[in-house]
């Protein structure tokens, strides 16, 4: 990847790193604030020997050299600990003490440094104190030979036990600091993560190398949808009705010398706004002077002819079974459009739609119309619109921005291959104004797409 393409994860997904980071400092701030302070003490003692001469100097000094490790670790020991916790009467057992002390030799030299640390500032001075004497009366009984009074090596305090006046811990500059760049990171590397998990679409072009087709309108998410969906209910100037007359526009282009367009209006899954996309494609080439002719293909959950307030009970499934020619069942809008409705739910909605009477019906309206606009159930969970692509002029797909996959797109697209139906473009639908748009996910219509009327997306806004 890229430094634009990390730049563009970022946008796109800044809400979840400043989350993260808030997170992260947060918790940060909580354990630095349950925390108990802690005080820490030191004293200094230089190791010496008892040298007459300036060579018996040298010679004691690396001796005492050598020596230092070894009492660097028995002052972190038990041994001297259960001398010290002896001599203060503490509560501690000497393991305790022994895991508040630190003990470290100063490189190259006979120095050893002796640390204690305990919430409270008065006992850690006094543990430290005692511990630097503890340790002269050990380093004098291990280096007093047997039968000799003088140890050979001698300990000596040479900076007395300090009163702290500040903890050393928590140090919230310290822990906020680093929360800050460990949460920066953390939440960087999710954004990262989730992205190469995301594989919804959200650009123009995933939607075109998916599809193969380019885009023939883009919507941008509207949440008074749900209150107006149709054109005619919208002012003229309103930014929606004029993407309708884009759409209309490139329709136009498609297939121009076509003398009768059939065009079937579909989408990958459930709840991506290809219904109310087809009511209004067909508004707007009404609008246009066209002669336009809805129909509602869905034979399963049909939703066309009640979103312009039509009867929906007679209509295609009538015609299709010989009681009435289609002509005779043709609703009129309000707004002049031309509608065939459903009709009855059939039990076979995918046997009467590959028949030849379907055939005869889409010869007999073509014939009279000059654009007719089918709003077909979504290609994924049920086959009825690529048998119907099949046979018009080709396919519409609407996709939801930030909820159909791109897998879910190619998936389409080879579904209606398949049976030799043309993908003529795309609908990028709910795009948000700037940032992310909503989001879901799944094969929504799965088995509730039939007769049981399982329920559409009813979230905020959402489109039929």
């Amino acid at each position: 990847m890229e430094l634009s393409d990390y730049l563009r994860i970022l946008r796109r997904r800044w809400r979840l790193v400043v989350a993260t980071l808030l997170v992260v400092l947060v918790g940060a701030a909580l354990v630095t604030w349950r925390t108990t302070p802690q005080y820490q003490s030191t004293t200094q003692l230089f190791i010496s020997t008892n040298a007459s001469s300036s060579a018996e100097a040298y010679q004691g000094n690396l001796f005492s050299s050598q020596r230092l490790s070894s009492y660097a670790d028995l002052a972190g020991g038990t041994e001297l600990a259960t001398r010290v916790v002896a001599a203060t009467s503490s509560d501690l057992t000497p393991a305790e003490l022994a895991a508040k002390v630190t003990a470290q030799a100063s490189p190259e030299t006979v120095l050893l440094n002796i640390s204690v640390t305990d919430p409270d500032p008065v006992v850690a001075q006094q543990l430290t104190q005692t511990y630097g004497e503890e340790l002269m009366a050990l380093v004098a009984e291990l280096e007093t030979p047997p039968g000799r009074n003088q140890p050979v090596l001698k300990a000596t305090v040479t900076d007395a036990a300090t009163l702290p006046g500040a903890p050393i811990s928590p140090n919230p500059v310290r822990n906020l600091g680093l929360a800050f760049v460990l949460g920066l990171l953390l939440g960087v590397g999710l954004a990262v993560v989730r992205e190469l998990l995301d594989t919804s679409a959200k650009s123009a072009d995933d939607v075109t190398t998916s599809l193969q087709a380019p885009i023939l309108g883009t919507f941008v998410f509207d949440p008074e949808v749900g209150k107006r969906p149709l054109l005619t209910e919208m002012s003229s100037h309103e930014p929606r009705a004029e993407a309708f007359r884009v759409m209309r526009t490139n329709l136009s282009f498609v297939d121009v010398d076509a003398e009768s367009k059939a065009i079937v209006i579909t989408s990958s899954l459930p709840g991506e706004g290809k219904s109310t996309t087809a009511v209004n494609a067909a508004l707007a080439l009404q609008q246009a002077g066209e002669r336009t002719l809805l129909i509602d293909g869905d034979l399963r959950r049909p939703q066309a002819a009640a979103m312009l307030g039509l009867d929906p009970t007679i209509g295609l499934t009538t015609a299709l079974v010989g009681k009435v020619t289609a002509s005779d069942v043709i609703l009129t809008h309000a707004s002049g459009l031309h509608v065939l409705a459903s009709g009855a739910v059939p039990p076979n909605p995918s046997e009467l739609l590959q028949s030849q009477a379907m055939a005869g019906v889409l010869r007999e309206l073509r014939a009279a119309y000059d654009v007719i606009i089918i709003d077909a159930p979504p290609l994924l969970p049920v086959t009825d619109a690529a048998l119907i692509a099949s046979q018009v002029d080709g396919a519409v797909v609407v996709v939801r921005h930030g909820r159909t996959t791109r897998e879910q797109l190619a998936a389409a697209r080879e579904r209606l291959e398949a049976v030799g139906a043309v993908v003529m473009g795309s609908v990028f639908n709910m795009v948000p104004r700037k940032g992310r748009g909503n989001y879901g996910s799944g094969y929504g219509y799965g088995y509730g797409y039939g007769y049981g009327y399982a329920p559409e997306d009813k979230q905020p806004g959402a489109h039929r």
